[in-house]
């Protein structure tokens, strides 16, 4: 459809593919970017609805050219180093693709003249430490990350916004809560949940589960809503302004996982493990997506009883 071409990078990872479902059901032509990392099957999938090209972020000079070769009217930045708990082992990988790769995204977009909107994909992980704990964030809560994933996060977000005083850029940034659904890998804590559960019903792993911290208290979306809201971003969202896209709810992550169990046949005696705690991690995390409704129309359609019993069925498929 004429100036509606989006351009997604990391269109291969879970967001990734759910946008780009969002967007083809919308209207839109779609193309976008994938690593040497990435799934085969997924990009072989991806080339039948879309233009995918191979493109290292971190590489300045084929960034730029594959940008202005493109052209495109959108463009939405989700490649990343995306672990929380991994950017302490990788921290200046995570610095370089987060910050690095999202400046080389924006100096090329600077001279595109059909570019209606750049949506930049930020986290909930901005926030970091806050007080009291047990309060309700919203888009002008202070930002105190305490992750390397975190920190470069809110260094891009700065990025962004200087782009869009300096250049008039037309950023948006989607400050996204935790989400989950199917195609999610198992280094979040859902899926983790979900495949282990397929393993012990396909007989591959003991009746065990092996978890982590259960009393955190989550903040969690289904994908399927927050791609929606990144659409609903690049579409009318203000130019330079940050939207909190969640639920606007918490549970803890033992409720998640008492609702996964009664979804198997399966006796499953669950054990702790300390090595899945985390240092620093938040006790509780509840964002406001008041914003996002009054300004772009966003609101959450996905229970989250849907969102396990879809993650859950994805990898029973893959078993």
């Amino acid at each position: 459809m004429k100036n509606k071409h989006a351009f997604i990078t990391g269109i291969a990872g879970f967001a990734g593919g759910h946008l780009v479902k969002e967007l083809l059901d919308a209207g839109y032509t779609v193309s976008g970017s994938v690593f040497k990392d990435d799934s085969p099957e997924q990009i072989k999938l991806l080339k039948k609805t879309c233009n995918i090209y191979k493109l290292d972020i971190l590489n300045k000079s084929r960034v730029s050219k594959l940008i202005a070769k493109v052209k495109p009217n959108y463009i939405f930045h989700l490649a990343a180093f995306s672990s929380v708990g991994q950017s302490f082992a990788y921290e200046r990988l995570t610095y370089d693709i987060n910050f690095n790769g999202t400046l080389n995204l924006l100096e090329a977009s600077v001279g595109l003249q059909k570019l209606r909107k750049f949506v930049f994909i930020s986290s909930s992980e901005c926030y970091g430490k806050f007080s009291p704990k047990t309060k309700t964030l919203t888009e002008d809560e202070p930002l105190n990350p305490i992750s390397p994933y975190g920190i470069s996060k809110v260094a891009a977000e700065h990025l962004c916004k200087l782009y869009h005083s300096r250049f008039e850029l037309p950023v948006v940034i989607a400050r996204a809560f935790n989400h989950a659904g199917p195609g999610q890998n198992e280094n979040f804590v859902i899926p983790s949940f979900c495949k282990q559960i397929a393993m012990i019903e396909a007989g591959r792993q003991k009746p065990v589960m092996y978890v982590g911290n259960l009393s955190a208290k989550r903040d969690l979306s289904d994908v399927r809503d927050i791609v929606r809201g990144y659409r609903l971003m690049a579409e009318k969202g203000k130019a330079g302004v940050v939207y909190q896209l969640c639920s606007g709810k918490s549970i803890t992550i033992q409720s998640v996982l008492n609702k996964l169990v009664k979804l198997t046949k399966k006796k499953i005696n669950v054990k702790i493990d300390k090595k899945f705690f985390r240092k620093n991690d938040i006790p509780l995390i509840r964002g406001d997506f008041s914003k996002a409704k009054k300004e772009i129309g966003y609101n959450p359609n996905y229970k989250i009883d849907k969102t396990l019993l879809n993650s859950l069925n994805y990898y029973r498929e893959k078993m």
